[in-house]
């Protein structure tokens, strides 16, 4: 087990020589992250594809981090009003440079989600967007770095993630939110009360393979029935059998050409 001792603290700003410079969406969407620390994969991605967000919507995001999710989807939907909120001010300053790096425009408050600060608790917006920690506390051993720490091991319970964007959301606004396929009684169980017209849209790696992720849509006053959707898969063939990507042609698109994400039809 790591002793907390051992964490490596996270810098307040990180420096030049911290970061890397790494190519998202096919080099549509140039984002630094830090070289050690929280790193973000195919998760944020997805979840950008999958907000069904139009041109000139507000939107916010918690749980920020360098901003990969919501610039994501930016690059998708234009003129899209930005928000982002970030524990770690490391992250939320990353996040500020890689929106002005990317000429986008983004708000990024520095701020618990427990305790938003005033401002922001009185603005609503039309998608509220999400990809938190995956991990119940000591569920995992927790990472070295602090960042990464963070960014993985549950300290904010997943409930208020749905209480914070529960209560952001505009009117017929919708919630988007990815995690892990075993947190789905949590999740449900957090949104039920909050929101209506819930939708799951399982993601297995391979064909015949049980869902290791799942995306949530909720829509805020929504009354339509509880759907839970065939599972998207996200690899071609029933295993990894040569060297690079197998991504299936869907999937492909999504993570190079910055495509929508291929969400039922209801």
């Amino acid at each position: 087990m790591i002793c907390r001792s051992l964490i490596v603290a996270e810098p307040a700003v990180f420096a030049a020589e911290e970061l890397s410079s790494d190519g998202f969406l096919g080099g549509k969407l140039t984002l630094m992250q830090p070289k050690s620390g929280y790193r973000a994969g195919v998760d944020p991605v997805l979840l950008a594809a999958s907000v069904n967000a139009r041109p000139g919507q507000r939107v916010l995001e918690l749980g920020c981090g360098a901003g990969q999710a919501m610039l994501c989807l930016a690059a998708r939907v234009a003129d899209l009003a930005l928000t982002g909120v970030e524990l770690q001010p490391a992250y939320a300053d990353l996040a500020r440079r890689n929106a002005a790096a990317n000429g986008r425009e983004a708000r990024v408050w520095t701020a618990d989600l427990a305790d938003l600060p005033a401002e922001l608790r009185q603005q609503s917006f039309d998608h509220v967007i999400a990809n938190p920690p995956y991990y119940r506390p000591g569920a995992h051993s927790p990472a070295q770095d602090a960042g990464r720490a963070t960014a993985l091991g549950e300290g904010t319970p997943l409930d208020l993630w749905f209480d914070a964007a529960a209560r952001r959301l505009a009117p017929k606004g919708y919630l988007h939110m990815i995690q892990r396929a075993d947190r789905l009684p949590d999740m449900i169980a957090a949104v039920q009360a909050r929101l209506g017209s819930l939708e799951v849209l399982p993601l297995a790696p391979r064909a015949g393979r049980a869902a290791e992720l799942v995306l949530l849509r909720a829509r805020k006053g929504g009354r339509a029935a509880f759907r839970l959707h065939a599972p998207l898969v996200l690899h071609d063939g029933a295993a990894h059998l040569c060297d690079g990507e197998d991504y299936s042609p869907a999937i492909r698109q999504v993570l190079r050409a910055g495509a929508a994400l291929p969400w039922p039809a209801a």
